[in-house]
């Protein structure tokens, strides 16, 4: 899952800088954090874990398997949080644009115990709402752009948003049956710290 999911399944405002933070920093320096960010990052690293292996996660990535080979499982983490945006069991539209602008709050909160290669992305994901916009499909453009400019092996040129359009009901069929056990899965995770 990509910062959307990573944020809304988090349960504390801790939660949330830790498992952002999960993809920023080593796993031996989770210990350089407060108790709470600690959780997130291990909360984050569970998530992985969880989606890395589930069937309707498999079967997702065999979408963008033929373009984008082992990179398949980044672009279905980004398309996954633009049905998580649009997911009207999970939250409204206002409810969506108020809890993103509560995590930018929350992130500039603790600017001052951020790694700095995320310092220096959270200007650019504020400004331009990363996390409210995965729900428009220009936003998803936007976003595949962006893993696909940072991707060191890939070409940027790759029609990966067109195969997400075209593939748009099925990877949706996958979600749907994939999210709620993801959400399961991190409240009885979420219960035992």
């Amino acid at each position: 899952m990509n910062y959307l999911a990573h944020t809304f399944l988090s349960y504390s405002d801790e939660q949330i800088v830790g498992n952002i933070l999960g993809d920023f920093i080593k796993n031996k320096n989770r210990y350089d954090y407060p108790e709470g960010i600690q959780q997130g990052i291990t909360l984050h690293r569970a998530i992985d874990a969880f989606t890395d292996v589930h069937p309707k996660v498999l079967e997702a990535k065999k979408v963008f398997q033929p373009i984008v080979r082992l990179y398949s499982g980044a672009f279905v983490d980004v398309v996954f949080d633009y049905f998580l945006a649009n997911d009207k069991n999970v939250k409204s539209d206002k409810e969506w644009r108020d809890f993103t602008a509560h995590v930018y709050q929350v992130l500039n909160n603790h600017e001052e115990i951020l790694p700095e290669n995320f310092r220096k992305i959270l200007p650019r994901m504020e400004k331009d709402n990363w996390l409210y916009n995965y729900r428009f499909d220009w936003g998803m453009e936007y976003s595949i752009t962006n893993v696909l400019n940072k991707a060191k092996y890939l070409n940027n040129t790759i029609p990966v948003y067109g195969f997400f359009q075209h593939n748009k009901d099925f990877l949706r069929k996958c979600y749907d049956e994939f999210f709620p056990e993801l959400k399961d899965f991190c409240d009885k995770f979420n219960e035992n710290f």
